[in-house]
């Protein structure tokens, strides 16, 4: 058991006065071995004290740059491609509503006019921006509608969306693309993943119905009678959901 002894402590006898030294002297070697460790400490400090101030000031440039790049570089390069993408999708949106003319206009939309950005200039000079990304999927369905079936598969591959709309529907274009290339496995394949990509009432019947005419073109009467018969019990009043019974019929037979 451990014992304090009070200052000003008297040794009684020689035995005393023989512990009393080898405490001391234990102490002792106990400070010196701190106050060794802490002169190293500082001597390896003073040696390298450029190189940590070197490490902190990295870190802090790091934390400034990156601040800085964000507020005063990405920030307006955001703000001018997001004006720069209105232009062209001006073009895109009539082409859509004009069917006599929606080659001209998909065309202009993607190649610009009158010194103003089309999709494909904004996609190069606006790299890593939001507007870059929505021009990507405009971009694709704009080949799509003229039928480049391989520059639309590109840039809609090229698209990247957590929306539940867009993120099916260009999920969908590249299925669309697919099909147009005869190459209905593919096209499957990308229409499963619009489907999956969401559940909504605009995208998701769409996909199933596409994904049932693929099957059945694909010999696969079971798996397209699955996408059939969900369109009937959840989708039954959409666009698709008409008629879907004829649809089912064929699958069944």
């Amino acid at each position: 058991m451990a014992t304090y002894k009070k200052r000003g402590f008297k040794p009684k006898n020689k035995v005393e006065e023989a512990q009393l030294q080898e405490e001391n002297s234990t102490t002792a070697e106990v400070f010196n071995t701190l106050d060794e460790s802490a002169s190293k400490t500082e001597a390896w400090v003073s040696k390298n004290q450029n190189y940590i101030l070197g490490f902190i000031g990295a870190i802090a440039l790091g934390v400034l740059g990156y601040l800085g790049y964000s507020e005063f570089i990405q920030k307006p390069k955001e703000s001018s491609a997001a004006n720069e993408l209105f232009y062209p999708q001006q073009y895109f949106d009539q082409a859509l509503a004009d069917e006599t003319q929606k080659d001209s206009l998909f065309t202009l939309a993607l190649n610009g006019a009158e010194g103003k950005y089309g999709f494909l200039d904004i996609i190069e000079e606006y790299k890593g921006t939001k507007a870059a990304n929505l021009a990507q999927y405009s971009a694709g369905m704009a080949y799509l509608n003229l039928q480049q079936y391989e520059n639309a598969i590109s840039h809609l591959e090229g698209f990247s969306s957590d929306d539940a709309i867009l993120g099916a529907m260009a999920k969908g274009g590249i299925g669309d693309a697919f099909a147009q290339l005869n190459q209905a496995a593919e096209a499957l394949e990308y229409y499963e993943q619009a489907i999956a990509h969401s559940t909504n009432q605009y995208s998701t019947p769409r996909f199933l119905y596409k994904a049932g005419v693929v099957s059945l073109n694909l010999g696969n009467k079971a798996k397209a009678l699955e996408y059939f018969t969900r369109i009937q019990d959840e989708f039954k009043s959409s666009q698709q959901g008409t008629g879907i019974d004829v649809m089912i019929g064929l699958a069944q037979n």
